[in-house]
Formats: structure tokens, sequence, C-alpha cells
């Protein structure tokens, strides 16, 4: 997402231009907001090729397939101009980053992350036939990662059935590396070709590299038709269905049933912890004054978003939350969901790396109070007041492993919402080198009417320590931790992320002593995160146990 220009203009129809999204082969795509504030993507055809017969058919034709076409994997139409310059379309804005981006930052993906992801595109892709159109350009800079799971975009070349072939300077549509075998051999799109791009763009998700290797269009076109696809090091089973969706013939290669069917997908991807680290790549929305005359907006700077993600407990204008929350993923670190129960059985089910505990591994936290709940649950038993700092009544046995990125959980019921939880993960990133580590925390969902729920966050390093805060022998730490404040869940915006930042939020009462809690330095390794339901000051349940590698441990 770029600022706009001076060339750029105020407005587009009646939407409001904000940024720029992109650029592609036949024009530029804006942020815009709707006169009833709205956010879409406009696409405006250059001008340059509006006098060109073939554009401006391919340009009508995506109008008219993302009208036709109506899925949850695709962003509805909102408006379009294609009777006179300027043309363009206004969609549905997706906030998120492509597949591309993602894994382009990331690298590859894991196995069930591309299992899940194969799996919702697959879905997507056969919603799309269903109303007889072929995409032909499916790719990763095609995917969108959303909130709500991956969307499709950029029907430019998309066509239904019988319509004639558009092709640009006699070349086959698509793009070398993911243009089916037989597309580049002048055959026709069908949807066979369209498995052949979900597998390739699958098999980049899974290795981070071009499916096909890279190189001029026409050698990469080359190993596409006459050389197997890059699978290395990918898990067999998911290697085995990529490359049976990029068989060369297209007689032999899977139906998307086939494909969603080998995926056996058993939970939802947007429950998947690295597909929503992934969303953390996705651009803040820029806030700032419309343009009212033309050309001339300075564009906004993030110093400004970030100016409204302060610490602390103030509500926040709604208007700035999804700046804030795109900032703070930026700023804070990897975010996981934990599925919490509504009410009765209280704990956690872990759904990032970290919470995974290894197979047969026994809890070694306490189960919930009956009646405790989780966020969301009723007020069966209320707080006994807004506790202060949470003091320790039994050993603390949260451990974090930062090789295995594994804690101790509890299993949660049914019945549940989503907390949603940001802490750094390694010891490579910016914040665990300046030793200044924010940890974040809030409902993904808003409860209506929720009473007060106070979660206190706890940090335990791996040493016991002394009264003056010094690191001991004891390596089997039992305290609670340093402890900072609690917070109310839902006070605020129930969007709004409750930030602290360690050491400086964070303390421990040992033997009537207030000790402030020590530098990351002090204790090189695994630090353990455990966010808290609290009651009252003396009774305090674990919701979900979490943690990060400070460095090397000492020794």
């Amino acid at each position: 997402m770029e600022a706009l220009r001076d060339v750029d203009p105020a407005q587009i129809g009646a939407h409001a231009l904000l940024a720029r999204l992109g650029a592609g082969g036949m024009g530029q795509v804006y942020l815009a907001r709707s006169p009833g504030g709205r956010l879409v993507a406009v696409k405006v055809i250059r001008d340059e090729i509006t006098g060109h017969p073939e554009a401006l058919a391919r340009f009508r034709r995506e109008a008219e397939t993302v009208r036709a076409v109506r899925s949850a994997y695709t962003a509805n139409l909102i408006d379009a101009s294609l009777a006179a310059a300027p043309y363009w379309l206004a969609t549905e804005y997706v906030a998120g980053p492509t597949l591309g981006h993602a894994v382009a930052e990331r690298g590859g993906l894991p196995a069930d992350t591309c299992r899940r992801l194969f799996a919702a595109l697959a879905e997507g892709l056969a919603s799309v036939h269903a109303y007889g159109v072929t995409h032909r350009d499916l790719k990763p800079q095609n995917v969108v990662l959303g909130a709500q799971g991956p969307q499709l975009i950029d029907f430019g070349i998309a066509r239904g059935v019988g319509e004639t072939a558009l092709t640009q300077d006699g070349q086959a549509p698509g793009t070398p590396g993911y243009s089916a075998p037989e597309v580049l051999l002048g055959a026709e799109a069908g949807a066979a070709a369209d498995v052949f791009a979900l597998g390739a763009t699958l098999a980049y998700a899974a290795t981070g590299r071009p499916p096909f290797g890279t190189g001029v269009p026409t050698t990469v076109s080359y190993r596409s038709v006459h050389e197997p696809v890059d699978v290395v090091g990918v898990e067999p089973g998911l290697a085995g269905l990529i490359e049976a969706c990029v068989a060369k013939d297209p007689a032999v290669r899977p139906s998307l049933r086939e494909v969603i069917e080998r995926c056996g997908v058993r939970d939802a991807l947007i429950d998947d912890p690295v597909y929503l680290g992934l969303g953390a790549l996705g651009e803040a929305v820029p806030v700032h004054e419309m343009r009212t005359q033309g050309p001339g907006l300075v564009g906004y700077t993030p110093t400004e978003a970030a100016a409204r993600v302060a610490p602390g407990r103030g509500r926040m204008p709604r208007t700035g939350v999804w700046v804030a929350v795109g900032v703070a993923l930026a700023v804070v670190g990897a975010v996981a969901v934990w599925k919490l129960p509504l009410g009765g059985r209280g704990g956690q089910q872990g759904r990032s790396p970290a919470a995974q505990s290894p197979a047969g591994q026994v809890p070694a936290v306490r189960s919930p109070a009956a009646g405790e709940g989780g966020p969301g649950a009723s007020a069966s038993k209320a707080p006994a007041g807004p506790p202060t700092y949470i003091r320790q009544t039994e050993p603390n046995f949260d451990d974090y492993d930062p090789i295995h990125r594994t804690c101790a959980r509890i299993r949660a019921g049914d019945g549940m919402v989503d907390f949603q939880t940001s802490v750094p993960r390694t010891m490579d990133d910016p914040q665990l080198k300046s030793g200044k580590v924010r940890i974040a925390f809030r409902v993904k969902n808003a409860v209506p009417d929720a009473p007060p729920y106070y979660v206190a966050v706890v940090v335990k390093p791996q040493h016991e320590v002394d009264e003056n805060g010094r690191s001991t022998t004891v390596t089997d730490n039992r305290q609670l931790g340093f402890v900072a404040k609690a917070q109310d869940l839902y006070e605020g915006d129930e969007m709004e992320w409750k930030s602290l930042t360690y050491p400086d939020d964070f303390s421990m009462r040992l033997n009537g002593k207030t000790v402030k809690a020590p530098p990351l330095s002090q204790d090189p390794g695994g630090w353990t995160v455990v966010f808290r339901h609290a009651v009252s000051d003396t009774e305090h349940t674990t919701l979900v146990c979490d943690g990060f590698d400070s460095g090397p441990q000492k020794g």
C-alpha cells in the first residue's frame, strides 16, 4: 500500500481515494471509501489502453464476471463505470496480505496449514466454477489471506463457458509457472487448468520457491510442460497431492472435490495459528482527511497511526480501531487465537505452535473452579472486586519450552469465544534484542453486555529470583512470576488491544517485598508468559500459557 501521488485524482465516481493498493497490466488499483464509509478497492483502466478494444473487452468481462459470481471466496462488485472513460470498477476491500507477499516474508508454510489453505482455495474455485466461470490466472499474488479465509481476486482473464478467449500479444492466458501445459500449448483453459494452477500455488506456499523455477517466461513455461514441479522437502502426503494437481495430462488431475477430500481438513483455516499470524503482514488502513480538490494530498504517516495505540485502558475512538489493530500486530509480535469457554469449565485450548503440548503430556495447571467460566460467562461468580496485583497462593507449574515451543495447558469445553494474544516469538525479534517486550490481548469477537472479566499477565523467567530480583540457581521455577496489574477484557472498545511492556509494567511480591522485574539479559533463554483470569488478588486461573526465547542460555 502506498500513499497517493500528485497525479492521482481525489475521487473516482463517488468514492474518495485513500491510497494506492498496487498496479496491474491494465491499470491502477486504489483503496477508497464509499459515500457511506465502506472501504472498497477501485481498479481504474490505464489511459493509454482505453482505446484498445481487446483491453476494454477484457476489463468489461472482469466486471461482469465479478458481478455474476457471488461467493464467500470472492469480493463482491460494489460499483462500476463501463460506458465511457475513465473506466473503473469497485469491489469489496479485503484486508490482508497476498499469499505471495506472506510467503515471501515468512517462507514456506507448515504442511497442516497448507492442507487447510489447499482445501479452502479448492472450495473457492469450485464455487466460481459453479457459475460457469474459470479463473485462468490463479497464483499466489491473486490470493488474499483475509480474516475470514482466502479470497480470489483479479478475474481480468476469467471467462465463462462458451466465451471467446482473449489473449494479449499472442501469448497464452495466465502466468508462467502457474499456467497449465495444455493452455501453454494452445488448448482452451478449462476447470482442470485451474486445478493445475491451484497445485502450483500450493507448491509455492509449501516450499517458498517458484513451482517451476525462475528465469525468462519461455524457460519457466517449458519446465511447466516438460519437467516436474518442485516439491523438495515437502511432507510426502502433501507433495503427492500437489503432484497430482499439476499432472501434465489434464484428464488425470483430481477434481476439486477430490482435492478437498484428500486434504482431510477437520478444523477451520481461520483457527490455524500460522494462518492467523500471516494476517499481521497486512497493512494498516491509512487514516487521513479526504482530499477534496484533486491532486496534492500528503499521505498518512505510520507514526500518526501508532500514536493511537499507546498502552493503557482508555477507550479508543472506533474510527481508529482497525489502524490500531494493524499497528499493534506489527509492533507486538506473533498473534494467536485461543478458544475459551463461555462458562462453567474454564481453561483454554491452544491454537498456536507455542501451545501444542506433546502427545500424552499431562497438564500441570489446576482446572478452574466450578462456575468460574471464561470470557463471556454469565455472572454466576462475579469478581470479588477489581484485582490489583494477583498474588501467589500455590506453585506455578506453567513452563514454556523454547525448543519445542510448547507450554502446559488445560483443555476447554464446548461453547467458546476467541481470545487473542500477541507476544514476540524468537530471539531474532527486534523487541527481544531491545530488551523491551510488548505483550497484548483482546477478545476477538464482541460479547454483548459482558460483565467485567479481569485478565492478569504473568511473565516468568527460567530461574527463580531472590528478594533483590537476582536470579538464583533454582531452574525448576515454581514462583508465580512477575505480574502486571489486571485489566478488564471488555473495558473500552471491544476491538481494543490491552497492551503491556516488560519489564516496565511488571513486578513481584516476594516475602512481603516488592521486587522489580529484571531485564531479559539477566536470564537468557525461555521465558513463560501466562494470561490468567483473576477473580480476586488470590483467586486466579491460567487461561493461556505461551512464551518466547530471549537468547542462548547461560553456561
